[in-house]
């Protein structure tokens, strides 16, 4: 008699398995997750024209202005990390502007380093967030439209000047470029 009972109990225990796989199957193919873009399939290459720095300084309309720091060649840096990230991504192959399916446009127009924390002791700067702010647009060249345009798209990051997580701003503004490019081919590639 405990020999019936003990089969059922583990005839039970396999059923449950069974059902518990099947439904983990069908939660995972059932959800639509794709690593391939919504993007319309006749869009295959793209440009990346050179972005353009629009960053104004020292206008008398924003007192901050003055303040902005220059970093030569940013505007550079940022097209060439966005080229790469394109690279990587290989939804969209990089062409020449002649052909190229869509163009994306774009301008840097401000950069920001905003104080987040102070030290307690004398009030020095303990962690800065770096803003690099672009206004971006994706051109179709076949129809001769803009798909869409973003203005004040920022790439961001924070660093610490001081302790054992302290690096330099050189080495930040390469995060934030590094998470502006990544943020710009989202936006790209995404469903639009």
């Amino acid at each position: 008699m405990g020999c019936k009972g003990a089969g059922k109990i583990v005839y039970h225990g396999e059923k449950m398995r069974v059902i518990t796989f099947i439904l983990i199957l069908s939660f995972v193919s059932g959800c639509g997750y794709t690593t391939r873009s919504m993007m319309d399939p006749n869009i295959q290459t793209i440009y990346v024209k050179p972005f353009e720095n629009k960053i104004e300084f020292g206008t008398i309309d924003n007192v901050y202005s003055k303040l902005k720091t220059y970093y030569p060649h940013l505007e550079t840096d940022i097209t060439n990390a966005v080229v790469e990230r394109f690279l990587f991504d290989g939804n969209l192959k990089i062409v020449k502007e002649e052909d190229a399916d869509v163009v994306l446009k774009g301008e840097l127009v401000d950069y920001r380093r905003d104080v987040l924390r102070y030290t307690g002791e004398d009030e020095d700067v303990e962690e800065y967030r770096l803003n690099i702010v672009v206004n971006i647009s994706l051109w179709d060249k076949t129809e001769n439209k803009n798909l869409w345009q973003e203005n004040n798209f920022t790439g961001e990051t924070t660093y610490f000047t001081t302790g054992s997580k302290a690096r330099s701003e050189s080495a930040a503004i390469k995060d934030g470029i590094t998470d502006l490019a990544r943020r710009i081919v989202e936006r790209a590639i995404e469903n639009w």
